[in-house]
């Protein structure tokens, strides 16, 4: 099973994203990450982020959506914030889409040590959305209330 993490820049929350749920996938689920306009870069408080979590960093880029053209996966999830009026990259082919929207901790005022705070803090609740992910009866469920549960889980 393979999920892809969408966003803008691809160098926070989509990155945060691949990391976290490849840490604790279990075997047979596999995470990636692209921007619809990606930086080029992974910004230097989520490896510092990741690493401080325990999280491994090895081969985590920034790139484009048209990098994943081949993967066909079976899960889109996109994690711009809708709310602070980014537009979400659009995903076309089969796979089930849901939208757990995240703040961009890069964009976060504030010092140094509120900044890496906000990244921890978002890392957190991608964590409580893998987690919560990773419980659903995937194979008993029928696409509607997965869509209904992935949904729900975009809120936590």
């Amino acid at each position: 099973m393979k999920i892809l993490f969408l966003c803008t820049a691809n160098s926070c929350r989509s990155i945060l994203c691949e990391a976290a749920f490849n840490h604790v996938a279990p075997t047979g689920m596999q995470a990636y990450s692209a921007g619809s306009q990606p930086k080029g870069v992974v910004h230097p408080l989520s490896l510092k982020t990741l690493e401080n979590a325990g999280i491994s960093t090895v081969g985590l880029t920034s790139k484009s959506s048209e990098a994943h053209e081949a993967l066909a996966p079976d899960f889109v999830i996109t994690v711009c914030d809708k709310a602070a009026g980014e537009a979400c990259p659009v995903f076309f082919g089969p796979a089930t889409k849901a939208h757990w929207g995240l703040a961009d901790p890069s964009e976060y005022p504030g010092t140094e040590e509120q900044i890496e705070a906000a990244f921890a803090a978002t890392l957190e609740q991608i964590g409580t959305r893998i987690e919560a992910f990773l419980a659903l009866p995937l194979k008993q469920m029928n696409a509607e209330q997965l869509k209904a549960e992935l949904a729900l889980i975009g809120t936590l």
